[in-house]
């Protein structure tokens, strides 16, 4: 019986170790196959969850809300974001060939919602000797293990009439 156990735990470990290389080496090497799969089960699984509390205090994430660039839907993205100056920095680790990333290009603006403040935001690329210093150590070394070479700048739109950004 111990075998079995034993051989059961051996083998999920080993299904799940192939998925985590899987899911890096797609990462790396910009695998546009691997790269959909990811993307589809995220919005399929996490997307939902993460969207519930992206964007207000204490969120691990926050929220950009833009509009379809064909469609004219709202749409609303949970995002990580990293304080840079008095703006935003995204890194992207699907690359820069993402449809939130093409509405907002396109509109040329986007809302994003943060620790429960909604800020005017203009999207900018950057490179990443400009990126990775604002980066944790720990956030750099993902960065790194995913081969993440996108970085996104939201740059804050200043409110004319006086009100909060």
């Amino acid at each position: 019986m111990w075998t079995g156990i034993l051989w059961a735990v051996v083998g999920l470990l080993v299904v799940v170790l192939a998925g985590f290389l899987a899911l890096v080496v797609s990462m790396r090497t910009k695998n546009r196959r691997g790269l959909g799969i990811i993307r589809r089960f995220g919005k399929r699984f996490g997307r939902s969850i993460e969207l519930r509390t992206a964007g207000e205090p204490g969120a691990s994430a926050a929220v950009i809300r833009h509009v379809g660039r064909r469609s004219g839907a709202p749409y609303a993205t949970p995002v990580g974001v990293y304080p840079m100056d008095d703006d935003f920095l995204v890194y992207l680790p699907y690359g820069r060939d993402v449809d939130w990333l093409r509405n907002i290009r396109a509109a040329g603006a986007a809302e994003l919602r943060v620790e429960g403040r909604t800020h005017r935001v203009t999207p900018q690329l950057v490179e990443p000797a400009e990126a990775l210093p604002y980066l944790s150590k720990r956030d750099r070394g993902v960065a790194r293990l995913f081969g993440v070479t996108d970085f996104l700048v939201l740059r804050r739109v200043p409110v004319a009439s006086g009100g909060t950004t």
